[in-house]
């Protein structure tokens, strides 16, 4: 098949390295305009980009998916069908409809559960045991589209945001070339979803990562593993008075079930060999790293031996 790929992370390279693997031609890839990223704000390209310019495959980067001017680029491709994965925007009726087999998406849960922007930081936020890829035909509302396809993917306890996104990544590759196949052969079974069983998961950003040392400890170490290692989940320092109102990015939770009795956000262990523990609503939760402001990442008890005045730590 012809393929036309939408898609900006690094999310999509599985599928496409899939997709030439197992012979299919991949007419053009779509993706976001570089923008301007980093210290110096230079334009900078995406990894799909990167790809298709090594591959020799053309690019195109409109800024609207509706432009005509686009749609009219894109049809010159000859696409027998569009491939979505991780694009980052929504695709109007007329892009959906633009190549004779429609459009698919290859979507990081199991549908019809986490529809939305970040289906693999919520299914870790809420604490799912398992997470997945779906490959559903598009249709005008956001991924409520039949179901071609679908690969489990357990989760660990300790298992990460940035590590449930390599593997779905990888098995969204596998599992998309299978539903080619079976598109091609006419073996395709297109399962429509259960609407009433959906559930969301909205796009997730720095301000909205912010923890709330208020919830219980299962709750705060979830949500420290699905924003690691993006968008961070992180506090302000209310204590020392030397630091206060400094951010601290805290990375690989474990909880502790004892109560400690002080509020929530006030570190009760603040140790430079065993790092830090931090009451809870419920519980407490061991940090074992942590990125302060303008820093790199390191372990916490690294940090602690940098501290000023160790003697009182309190998270906001």
């Amino acid at each position: 098949m012809r393929v036309l790929f939408w898609g900006t992370p690094e999310f999509g390279l599985p599928s496409l390295e899939a997709m030439r693997g197992a012979g299919h031609d991949i007419a053009g890839v779509v993706t976001n305009p570089d923008r301007p990223a980093g210290r110096g704000r230079r334009p900078r390209t995406s990894p799909v980009k990167a790809w298709a310019l090594e591959a020799g495959v053309p690019v195109l980067q409109p800024e609207r998916p509706g432009e005509e001017g686009f749609l009219a680029a894109a049809r010159r491709l000859r696409p027998d069908i569009s491939v979505v994965a991780a694009y980052g925007r929504l695709l109007p009726q007329a892009a959906l409809d633009l190549p004779p087999l429609g459009s698919l998406n290859v979507h990081a849960s199991l549908l019809p559960a986490l529809r939305g922007a970040a289906p693999i930081n919520w299914a870790i936020i809420r604490g799912h045991r398992e997470s997945g890829i779906s490959i559903q035909r598009m249709v005008a509302e956001l991924d409520a589209g039949p179901v071609l396809g679908q690969t489990r993917i357990p989760i660990p306890a300790a298992m990460t945001a940035g590590e449930l996104y390599a593997e779905a990544a990888e098995a969204g590759g596998a599992r998309l070339v299978a539903v080619l196949g079976d598109l091609a052969s006419g073996r395709a079974v297109e399962r429509a979803q259960d609407d009433a069983r959906a559930t969301w998961a909205p796009k997730l950003d720095r301000e909205t990562a912010r923890i709330d040392w208020s919830r219980p400890a299962a709750e705060v170490a979830n949500w420290l593993r699905g924003c690691d290692p993006w968008p961070a989940a992180w506090t302000s320092l209310a204590a020392p008075a030397a630091l206060a109102g400094r951010t601290v990015q805290c990375f690989e939770p474990s909880v502790d079930g004892s109560r400690s009795g002080a509020a929530p956000g006030t570190v009760v262990r603040l140790d430079p060999v065993r790092g830090l523990r931090v009451a809870t609503g419920s519980g407490t939760v061991a940090v074992g790293a942590v990125k302060p402001a303008g820093r790199r990442r390191m372990s916490a008890a690294a940090w602690v031996r940098g501290l000023p005045d160790p003697k009182e730590v309190r998270f906001d």
